[in-house]
């Protein structure tokens, strides 16, 4: 009964953080509210007993991720206006969006309640004692789900990769590193010697 209350509450606390992190205007508001909406997912974790799960998701995403979304919504040149004027036009995607996400939602549920006859109501099946949360994912990420895992891999690479290029753009006023110029410098360039007549004190 316990856990069902918990659950309930955890949940409704994650649906309005992350009612917040979208309706929000103030960028950093929003990040805030996604590190709610991650520590309240990290409690519905430890809920199901997947304690690996639930201190991933606080040390990676709340610890790293979060502070790197802070360090570029903060220290970036964003033009807040800029976006808010556009954001009318994209509602009808994000509608769509989240209608597809919904209906696959729904089917997954649906499909998997009539195939398996997944019963809801009641609660997880218990584990032993001495079972690792840890073994049992590390088994499934790396036979079962390898080439999904390493997929995921490649995308955050191109996902890195396409950051960095965008944050190296030349902007107006912006001072760059240019290496090859550094590297190519002679000491001739970097140091000039001035003979200057030497004047007498009187």
């Amino acid at each position: 009964m316990l856990v069902t209350i918990l659950f309930y509450a955890f949940g409704l606390a994650l649906l309005a953080a992350a009612l917040g992190v979208i309706t929000l205007r103030n960028p950093v508001h929003s990040a805030l509210c996604l590190v709610v909406t991650f520590f309240t997912a990290a409690a519905i974790w430890l809920l199901v007993q997947a304690e690996f799960l639930a201190i991933v998701l606080v040390l990676v995403y709340v610890g790293a991720v979060m502070v790197l979304f802070l360090f570029v919504v903060m220290m970036l040149d964003i033009d807040i206006e800029a976006l808010r004027s556009g954001f009318t036009r994209h509602v009808w995607l994000g509608i769509a969006t989240a209608a597809v996400l919904a209906l696959e939602i729904v089917g997954v549920v649906v499909a998997r309640g009539l195939g398996s006859h997944l019963e809801m109501k009641t609660g997880m099946a218990p584990v032993a004692a001495d079972a690792s949360n840890a073994t049992e994912l590390g088994t499934a990420l790396y036979t079962k789900y390898f080439y999904p895992f390493e997929l995921a891999a490649v995308l955050l690479l191109v996902a890195i990769i396409a950051a960095i290029v965008l944050t190296m753009q030349h902007r107006r006023g912006l001072k760059v590193q240019d290496v090859n110029a550094q590297v190519a410098t002679r000491s001739q360039d970097r140091v000039r010697v001035l003979q200057m007549p030497v004047e007498k004190r009187e």
